[in-house]
């Protein structure tokens, strides 16, 4: 692959195996790799549209891969597949299905019983997801998406605006950011809730 990947403060870099995923050997530029992931995200989030989920589907293993795999497999060929390797942060990759099988219990547990208010079930959600690191790559994106997905077929509520830019850049932005999902590794989500409506 001719690309050089450069990775910002809190991204997880790609093994070497995970790099011969790419698709696309024309890209050979972070802002050419960077938009057409972009599109294909674009085009994840139109396949979402106006379309009614049950809370079962959307809290669910396949439900999670496949928006993964819609998200990313224009440009990677291991999109909707677990990773294999270990990373800087995440859970063990034998691990994973554990971790959220786990999850998607406890965030269905706390949908049925109304354990959380919206806004802060989609975030412990969220954040425990990126957490867990299921993927190679696009975890924080696909975190951010479910999350608004919950918001908007579980509550029927608007999408976060997570900052309204793009946190995919390096920049003041994406600092706080990484600052709010640290804060929550500590238990505190008051930093998360305030960007992610920001």
């Amino acid at each position: 692959m001719g690309l050089k990947l450069e990775y910002k403060d809190g991204q997880t870099p790609l093994s070497e195996e995970d790099k011969r995923g790419f698709l696309i050997s024309t890209i050979t530029t972070q802002g050419e790799l960077d938009e057409f992931e972009q599109q294909n995200i674009n085009k994840a989030i139109q396949w979402t549209m106006g379309k009614k989920i049950s809370t079962e589907k959307l809290l669910s293993e396949d439900y999670l891969i496949r928006l993964h795999k819609k998200m990313y497999s224009e440009v990677w060929k291991w999109a909707g597949d677990f990773r294999t390797n270990e990373t800087n942060i995440g859970v063990p990759a034998y691990a994973i299905g554990i971790e959220l099988k786990k999850l998607l219990d406890d965030v269905n547990y706390w949908f049925e019983n109304k354990v959380y208010e919206p806004h802060e079930l989609a975030l412990r959600f969220k954040h425990k997801l990126v957490s867990i690191h299921c993927f190679p790559n696009g975890n924080g994106r696909h975190s951010r998406l479910m999350a608004d997905l919950i918001m908007e077929k579980l509550y029927e509520k608007t999408y976060f605006s997570w900052g309204g830019n793009n946190l995919v850049k390096e920049g003041e932005l994406r600092k706080l950011y990484i600052s709010a999902l640290k804060q929550a590794d500590n238990g505190n989500l008051e930093d998360l809730k305030v960007f992610a409506q920001s």
